[in-house]
């Protein structure tokens, strides 16, 4: 049935006009998007620019209302288009099944809109577009849910705070030791898990390494004196011979999930149990063989059970065999990346967590349970969405009619509060004092070891992971234009990526030009030389200049991809995880040339770091009534 959004519009005439010329950009077709999308229309919005990567998949339909079953395997962005034509057949929508990331929506593709709309998922796709706006110079509306907890705020340059003045919150980490060593807790095998993946299948890093940490303090006495006694598994260890990286130790033996299986579970399990004095008071953990697991008593298993060690144990073999194949059809230097919503991955991911789990005496999951630990998700409420939704259309109505001093920064409590409110609306905070994106001229000010940092560490948990760069060239600024990074495929083969930062006479002091042509941004970056940085950390940000909220670590919990809108397989989850822009570089396309002279639904902050005025005339600091997007 069609309904017309002409009837009974509560708009003034001069009002609805401005309201129909008015052109939007919707970032995302999802749970808030097809709230969104359909509030846009019956308000009377007639232009729209929808984009999704994502398609359908048969969980969203519990939430997302504008998708059918017949839908599940298309484009949420042409389907939500269709769906909503049927609401206002006069309205211009044109939908774009594609990555935000994609070099095409530059800063002219976003002048052309009088606002944007986030409806986004992921920290790495709300960076980008929140640095295309202030390019662009053109008001976003951000918002994001999780469970009961919303929040809807306006972004203007140089008026409010953009979506990264405040600090992300800080991932808890591990110790490297801990996590190859030591587990104590599920998410420690989770990790671990996620390391060995990609050690097999993906994108191979020194830090991530999964074998026995020997250089554990804990562990005095020399490794591999004490085990089973095995010559052979003891010379597996043979701190003399040269190492073999666990992939292709994988490949030599064609990825035999019973040959990997030994390794990982009774080798390595017996090396570790041969360090005395790790387990002089901790219970030490249990070796298994794959003749062990072999007897299964066959039930039916959905992804709320808890599987026996022995369905663990087939269930690694079939997730082995199916990334083995994938795997070996991305050819030479391919390499797979891990995505919580594709099916192998997560059940490898649960069925080795949970048999390391089994080893170190911790209490095993469901995949269901391993799945919203790996993926940082927690479950999504559809009225919830409803009122984010509705909260957005609201705060465009007030910047479509140039009213901008009525715009606020609402949040959507879990509960009636004191004040006898669910939503709590706050005036918009101005921009934040030396914010590393949205100053006039960002500069940040870090702690490093010159010495022993490389290039490619600066490169990419730096300048990538850290401060969410894409593509990023880096000009020295030793008055000669050095250039120390680049981004083009051919120069960078030129650079030495894997020297140190002194060999390149950056020390303290040295300060670099680092630009984004992607993204339009560029940043000044100060170095200070540090020998002492705290354990497990490369740098440190110093408040000399510019705000960022944490520094690197080498070990870090669970990452999801930065995929834009990820496909959600489990029932009644939505996605609000924190993101890591580098893990889906396949995805962005390289910079075009220019001058090597040219100078040119989320994770929730804790409250307590961020006060708002609420126009109550209160200062909100309560968990219960403040939710802090980032």
């Amino acid at each position: 049935m069609e309904v017309s959004s002409e009837v009974n519009n509560p708009l003034s005439t001069s009002v609805l006009s401005d309201v129909n010329n008015a052109k939007l950009f919707v970032v995302g077709a999802g749970g808030i998007g097809c709230e969104l999308l359909k509030n846009l229309v019956l308000t009377g919005f007639r232009n729209i620019e929808v984009i999704d990567l994502d398609t359908i998949d048969v969980s969203n339909l519990n939430r997302q209302f504008l998708f059918q079953k017949k839908h599940v395997g298309k484009s949420k962005a042409m389907v939500a288009k269709e769906s909503v034509l049927r609401l206002c057949p006069k309205a211009n929508i044109n939908a774009r099944h594609d990555s935000i990331f994609n070099p095409q929506y530059n800063m002219q593709f976003f002048k052309q809109f009088d606002l944007v709309l986030n409806a986004l998922d992921n920290r790495a796709a709300r960076n980008h577009v929140n640095r295309m706006c202030l390019a662009a110079d053109v008001p976003l509306i951000e918002s994001g849910s999780a469970g009961y907890l919303g929040q809807v705020t306006v972004i203007k340059k140089s008026v409010t705070e953009c979506y990264e003045c405040q600090p992300a919150p800080r991932q808890k980490s591990f110790p490297g030791c801990t996590i190859r060593n030591t587990p104590s807790e599920l998410i420690h095998c989770i990790v671990w898990a996620k390391y060995l993946f990609n050690q097999l299948f993906g994108e191979e890093d020194a830090d991530q390494d999964v074998s026995p940490d020997t250089a554990d303090p804990e562990a005095a006495n020399k490794p591999g004196e004490k085990g089973d006694g095995s010559p052979e598994e003891n010379n597996n260890h043979d701190l003399d011979k040269p190492r073999v990286s666990t992939r292709e130790w994988a490949r030599e033996c064609d990825y035999d999930a019973e040959k990997i299986f030994n390794k990982l579970f009774h080798t390595d399990i017996n090396y570790l149990l041969s360090m005395d004095k790790l387990w002089q008071k901790r219970t030490p953990p249990k070796p298994i063989l794959w003749t062990e697991c072999q007897e299964i008593q066959e039930r039916q298993l959905d992804h709320q059970t808890v599987m026996t060690l022995q369905e663990n144990a087939r269930s690694f073999s079939e997730s082995i065999n199916a990334l083995k194949y994938e795997f070996k059809k991305q050819g030479d230097g391919g390499m797979l990346v891990w995505d919580k919503d594709d099916e192998p991955a997560m059940n490898f991911t649960s069925s080795v967590a949970n048999i390391r789990a089994h080893i170190f005496h911790i209490e095993e999951k469901s995949r269901f349970e391993v799945k919203s630990m790996a993926g940082n998700i927690i479950p999504a409420i559809a009225s919830t969405n409803a009122i984010v939704a509705g909260l957005i259309v609201l705060q465009a109505l007030c910047l479509i009619r140039k009213r901008f001093a009525d715009c606020r920064t609402v949040y959507v409590c879990e509960a009636v509060n004191d004040a006898k409110k669910l939503l709590k609306p706050c005036t918009l905070d101005p921009p934040k004092r030396g914010c590393y994106v949205c100053a006039e001229k960002p500069e940040i000010t870090l702690k490093l070891d010159t010495k022993t940092l490389t290039c490619e560490q600066f490169r990419d948990k730096i300048l990538k992971s850290h401060l969410g760069m894409l593509a990023p060239d880096v000009e020295i600024l030793d008055g000669r234009g050095t250039i120390l990074i680049s981004s083009e495929e051919d120069e960078e083969e030129d650079l030495a990526l894997g020297g140190t930062l002194d060999s390149f006479n950056i020390n303290h002091g040295s300060r670099l030009r680092a630009d984004d042509f992607l993204q339009n941004y560029d940043i000044v970056v100060n170095i200070l030389q540090e020998e002492n940085l705290p354990e497990d950390r490369i740098f440190q940000v110093s408040d000399t200049k510019g705000t960022i909220g944490a520094s690197a670590e080498k070990v870090t919990p669970p990452e999801n991809n930065a995929e834009e809108n990820p496909v959600v397989q489990d029932d009644e989850i939505e996605i609000i995880e924190d993101v890591d822009p580098t893990a889906s570089q396949d995805e962005i396309p390289r910079k075009r040339k220019r001058s090597s002279t040219n100078s040119g639904d989320s994770v929730l902050l804790d409250s307590s770091k961020r006060s708002k005025q609420c126009d109550d005339s209160v200062i909100v600091n309560d968990d219960n009534n403040v939710v802090v997007l980032d």
